[in-house]
């Protein structure tokens, strides 16, 4: 799979997403774009149906951690949407991971990308083991949430791009890594923990990378995008 980067659209209405997505109109490549939870409960299922028209590929990242049941159920709905990218919590246990991939896959066999989240780019070690009580390290944890997402079916993890080599080492090459918490070398961390540069994720291992801040705040989002596509991929 070729790696690719992935803008996460954090709009807060339909308005401002279509309004940045507009800049890239004249731009021969469309982004790769995500969705998350402030967009998606703001607009629906119609800004989703809007960016697909447009012909952009879709990372839904609603992060869904529940029963198995209510998870499976919830992923039926989520795969009639026509997106390429749905998430889970791994924490959510194997049984649970498993029943999205249940849900998600259509009556042909055909379905998104289904990935987990291991644990989150804001949390830092000493986070972890004080405030949520997990005594391995942060290295070890995402590596056997890794290996549970696999042994459940799941193509791919989120986790930070520190950790792409690990998991890679761990579930093999084929089992994507994506990857938030990038950063350009000149730019503000914001609220991130475990960063690094696009061209350090690409060495690591990330297959995809996902990034908001650095362009959709930069002063021109379109060079931003270009900039990234170009160290994480090699490509114009």
């Amino acid at each position: 799979m070729n790696r690719d980067v992935i803008i996460a659209c954090d709009f807060p209405n339909a308005g401002e997403t279509l309004a940045f997505l507009d800049k890239f109109n004249g731009e021969s490549r469309k982004p790769f774009l995500k969705i998350g939870m402030e967009l998606y409960y703001g607009a629906g299922n119609e800004i989703v149906k809007e960016i697909k028209r447009r012909g952009h590929k879709i990372f839904l990242d609603l992060k869904l951690h529940d029963i198995p049941n209510t998870v499976r159920k919830a992923m039926k709905v989520l795969s009639a949407l026509d997106v390429d990218m749905v998430n889970v919590h791994a924490a959510g246990t194997i049984e649970m991971m498993r029943a999205a991939v249940e849900g998600l896959t259509r009556e042909d066999g055909t379905r998104p990308l289904l990935i987990a989240v291991t644990q989150l780019t804001s949390t830092s070690e000493e986070a972890m083991r004080r405030q949520l009580l997990i005594d391995a390290t942060i290295g070890d944890t995402i590596i056997k949430y890794a290996e549970n997402a696999a042994e459940a079916g799941l193509d791919g993890v989120v986790c930070s791009p520190l950790e792409a080599g690990i998991v890679k080492e761990a579930c093999g090459r084929d089992f994507l890594t994506v990857t938030p918490g990038i950063r350009f070398a000149d730019a503000a961390a914001d609220d991130q923990v475990r960063i690094t540069t696009p061209a350090r994720a690409r060495e690591i291992g990330s297959d995809f990378i996902v990034v908001g801040r650095p362009i959709t705040a930069a002063a021109d989002p379109v060079a931003a995008y270009r900039r990234c596509v170009e160290d994480f991929t090699g490509e114009l």
